[in-house]
């Protein structure tokens, strides 16, 4: 059941952030091929009816599901060392994916009548929606899955899982719409979480760290299930209130300005969403799963957030700086000239999104210590509230530009309030090296946002670019020098600062 002592190498670290993103660069192309054929194939009525059964299908799947993925990591990733625990871990978690995704099929299938109506204003699509009860399930099932590989920190079969199964899903799929049209549009939603779903269950199969399987007892499982289900409650609380703070945030751009306004912030806010996300979802599938094997050593604790951090700093710079570089062209390429009034607002989350990269690995420490009060109140309350509050406030004293004063500010602030509570709470500290990389970091990208603001288009443009060149060969030669040494001490050169 034992891994490698030196499993938070910086080599490990930095694979298992190159092999998860490739999944996530490959599910979002997936995700745009797939897009593509539905636009040729089916036509815009096509792509409506395909946006309205996703969107139908998704609040189902998050509610349905508890919250229970990460809790499910979380879980099994602190049991790993203890067969025992990890055998009960297993057989609760399987128990409640199984329910879950019952769950999320029954309520589909018991609403297809009132989601047809509400969704197309008729119940000509009903039957189409008690089909989709299918896809929820397999949706739900295959997420439990991942769950439960990620937990295992399997990198190499979560990402050959992910990948083979979606690039299945696609094949399979894309016939569909050519020979049904919009019928084969569920069914196509079905091939494709049918595809995921087989190939984690047999990745599952194969891991040699899986436990041999127990049977279930109420009496046996009972606090593992609670604590499971307390934990998935908190997670859905915190993302409920981010829902909530990010309607309250729209509204108040509507309210203070028009609908085009909102577009705008809309169209900045999910490129640099979706840039971000590949970055952040990496980190997440291979960082909390080893940050919560050893989260009870707060000193292996500090060692790893503080090796995470450093190579975040030394990715992020170069990717950070790409996106302000390369702002307006992307909104070129997938919106339309009218979008470039966001271009400004685009570079100043190119800032944030650094900021936030940095914090990134601090805002596990309270989950993987199972502090569900204080991840609560600082994840699900506070940043949140932080959020909105940045934002609608800048707004209404900056105008259109406010809102990415508001992304920055809200982001340092964040950043601040996450080291002190960890610091006193935790003992957590930055040391030396990873102090001196985020300040590396916070240079070049500041110094790449100012250069785009040059007047001179080639001006601006060379300068940027050569900001770009030297920190992308600064990054890369101080990442070999980190993955060529041999695993540090926790208390090397480690100063308080």
């Amino acid at each position: 059941m034992t891994k490698s002592k030196d499993e938070n190498s910086y080599r490990n670290i930095l694979k298992g952030i190159s092999v998860f993103g490739s999944v996530k660069v490959f599910e979002v192309l997936a995700g745009i091929v797939r897009v593509k054929f539905v636009a040729m194939l089916l036509g815009p009525d096509g792509m409506g009816i395909n946006t309205l059964f996703t969107s139908a299908a998704l609040p189902i799947q998050q509610f349905s599901s508890l919250g229970l993925n990460l809790a499910i990591v979380q879980e099994v990733a602190s049991r790993r060392e203890d067969p025992s625990a990890l055998r009960a871990a297993f057989s609760a978690a399987g128990r409640l994916i199984i329910f879950t995704a019952l769950l999320g099929a029954l309520v589909c299938l018991a609403a297809a009548p009132w989601l047809s109506v509400v969704t197309f204003g008729s119940d000509a699509y009903t039957w189409q929606f008690m089909l989709l009860s299918i896809s929820v399930f397999l949706a739900i099932g295959s997420t439990g899955r991942l769950s439960l590989l990620q937990g295992l920190h399997e990198v190499k079969r979560l990402s050959t899982a992910s990948l083979i199964g979606g690039l299945t899903g696609l094949l399979a799929g894309v016939p569909l719409y050519y020979f049904f049209g919009t019928l084969g549009i569920v069914p196509a939603l079905i091939t494709g979480n049918l595809a995921l779903f087989i190939f984690y269950a047999i990745n599952l199969k194969r891991c040699e760290t899986v436990p041999e399987a127990t049977t279930f007892s109420w009496q046996t499982h009972r606090p593992i299930v609670k604590r499971l289900i307390a934990l998935g409650f908190i997670l859905m609380a915190s993302d409920l209130i981010g829902s909530v703070c990010t309607y309250a945030t729209n509204i108040c751009i509507r309210v203070f300005s028009d609908e085009s306004v909102l577009g705008l912030f809309q169209a900045a806010n999910t490129l640099t969403n979706q840039y971000a996300g590949m970055v952040f979802t990496a980190m997440s599938l291979d960082f909390f799963p080893r940050l919560t094997a050893i989260a009870r050593d707060n000193r292996k604790m500090c060692e790893v957030v503080n090796r995470q951090t450093e190579i975040v700093a030394l990715l992020i710079a170069p990717l950070a700086i790409l996106l302000i570089l390369t702002a307006p062209l992307a909104i070129q390429l997938l919106y339309t000239d009218k979008f470039l009034p966001a271009t400004g607002l685009m570079r100043w989350m190119g800032v944030g999104v650094m900021v936030k990269a940095l914090m990134f690995p601090m805002g596990y420490i309270a989950f993987a210590k199972d502090n569900r009060k204080l991840f609560f109140w600082l994840e699900g309350v506070y940043g949140n509230l932080l959020t909105m509050l940045a934002f609608c406030l800048m707004f209404t004293l900056f105008g259109f530009d406010g809102l990415g004063y508001g992304f920055v500010a809200d982001c340092v602030i964040c950043i601040a309030t996450y080291y002190i509570v960890n610091r006193r709470k935790y003992g957590y500290r930055f040391d030396r090296r990873t102090l001196l990389l985020c300040g590396y970091a916070a240079t070049t990208v500041t110094g790449a946002f100012f250069a785009s603001y040059i007047p001179s288009k080639p001006l601006s443009y060379t300068v940027g670019g050569s900001i770009l060149l030297l920190t992308g060969l600064i990054s890369l030669k101080t990442i070999l020098s980190l993955t060529r040494k041999k695993r540090i001490p926790v208390d090397a050169d480690n100063e308080d600062m």
